[in-house]
This record gives C-alpha cells, sequence and structure tokens, in this order.
C-alpha cells in the first residue's frame, strides 16, 4: 500500500470549499477524489490538511491517500494535472511513509490575507481580494491584532456548528505587509475553527475604520458570543499559504 502526498494550489472561487459534500460534487475533495478514482479503478479518499471554507483559495494545501497502485509520483501527477479542472493544480506529489497524515501531522498553518486599499476596484484582482475603499489605519490594525497572539477559547471568532470539539486554538503571530494598494496579513498558528481567519479580519479591518475600539477585543474574545464579533472578510480575499510538519 502507497501513501501518495499531495502539494495542491487552487483558485476557490467557484467552489464550496475543500471538503466533500453529500448534496454537491462541487468541492476540490471531490473532484480530486473522483479523478484518482478513475486513475486507480477504485473508491479514492483523500485527506487534507485544512478544510478551505467555500470561495477560498490554496497556495499549498496538503493532503494524501492510500493505494495499491503501482504508479510513480510523476504518473499521479500527470494524470491529476490532465485531467484535472484548470483552476486546480498539483504541483508535487510525493511517496511517503505509511504513518503520514496530512490532518493530524500538521504542526501549524499559515493564511494569508489579501485587501486592496484603494478608492477604486482593481479589476485584475477583484476575485482574489476584498476591496476596502476606506483608507485603513494599518498600525491601529497592527496594535488590534497583538490581543489574538496566544492560546484562546476562540468560540466568539468561530462558526462551527460542533458544541463538543474543543474552541481553543493558538495563534502564534499576525504580520502585516503593504505593497502597491494591498494589505497583506499572515496569521500563523496551530489551527483555525470554521471562519476564524475571516472574523479575525474582520475585527481588524473595523478597527482600522476606526468602527471599534481594539481594546474591546479581550471582552469580545472572553464573552464566547459570536453576536459580539461584527463583519466577516470576504472569502476571496484568503489563501491558505503554508502548512509546516
Amino acid at each position: 500500500m502507497n501513501n501518495y502526498k499531495l502539494t495542491i494550489q487552487y483558485d476557490g472561487g467557484r467552489y464550496q470549499g475543500w471538503q466533500r459534500l453529500g448534496n454537491s460534487e462541487n468541492t476540490i475533495q471531490g473532484k480530486i477524489e473522483s479523478v484518482l478514482t478513475e486513475m486507480v479503478g477504485e473508491p479514492i479518499e483523500i485527506i487534507g490538511c485544512s478544510r478551505t471554507d467555500s470561495g477560498v483559495h490554496a497556495l499549498s494545501q496538503i493532503a494524501n491517500f492510500k493505494s495499491d497502485t503501482n504508479m510513480t509520483e510523476a504518473e499521479v501527477m500527470n494524470y491529476l494535472n490532465r485531467y484535472l479542472p484548470r483552476d486546480i493544480s498539483i504541483v508535487e506529489v510525493t511517496l511517503v511513509s505509511d504513518r503520514f497524515h496530512a490532518r493530524y501531522n500538521a504542526k501549524d498553518k499559515t493564511y494569508l490575507y489579501k485587501i486592496w486599499n484603494e478608492q477604486y476596484t482593481n479589476p485584475f484582482m477583484r476575485k482574489y481580494s476584498m476591496h476596502v475603499e476606506e483608507s485603513l489605519h494599518v498600525p491601529n490594525m497592527i496594535k488590534a491584532s497583538h490581543y489574538f497572539i496566544g492560546s484562546h477559547d476562540f468560540t466568539s471568532y468561530s462558526n462551527a456548528k460542533s458544541k463538543k470539539k474543543s474552541m481553543v486554538r493558538e495563534i502564534y503571530s499576525i504580520d502585516f505587509e503593504e505593497n502597491a494598494g494591498f494589505i497583506e496579513i499572515r496569521v500563523r498558528g496551530n489551527g483555525f475553527l470554521y471562519n476564524m481567519v475571516r472574523k479575525i479580519v474582520g475585527t481588524l479591518i473595523e478597527v482600522g475604520l476606526g468602527e471599534i475600539d481594539a481594546k474591546n477585543i479581550p471582552s469580545i474574545i472572553e464573552s464566547k458570543e459570536r453576536v459580539q464579533t461584527g463583519r466577516m472578510a470576504d472569502p476571496a480575499g484568503l489563501y491558505l499559504e503554508n502548512v509546516d510538519f
């Protein structure tokens, strides 16, 4: 039994997220599994390191699948890229240990969020960034981001439906970069809840616009009340950028 590790890039704009859904074939996982099943002639299930939301992109999604096929890494990669839609690309295939698990072995993940902060829309990036036409005060956003660093119960900053699983996650860093009209925010942590990064970025945008005071963030986190959080950033600006194992 071979265990194949996939490094995947995708434009998530027209998909209902990563995770396969019973009532829809329009997911990244579903598309890749369908091609793999045709390739080996038996049902294949792939394990992804992160369940990106509907409309979210990936620069480096990691997944693995097991199969008795004797195909080489190059053959698997060529087959996938030949039959997958053009907005999904397999950039690397590697044979790994049988014990490798894309989800459980991930140590930390980095998400990138892109904001186009100019008065007018950028027609070339409108599907790949969030447009905020009012000028954002980045120094205030940086100060506000410090309140999210560390280990917290992020119930307030998630739309996760399950109440049985722990909502505690640790954020290692939040970094900002301004470049030619873009504000890029990188959030690195040991894991993220459903909609968590988009809600955090939404709060940072509200701080940057002067709509809320950064000092309110600790009380919002401690409240564990989702109604306390404001806007949620658009999915178009979010990318799974890196995963470390």
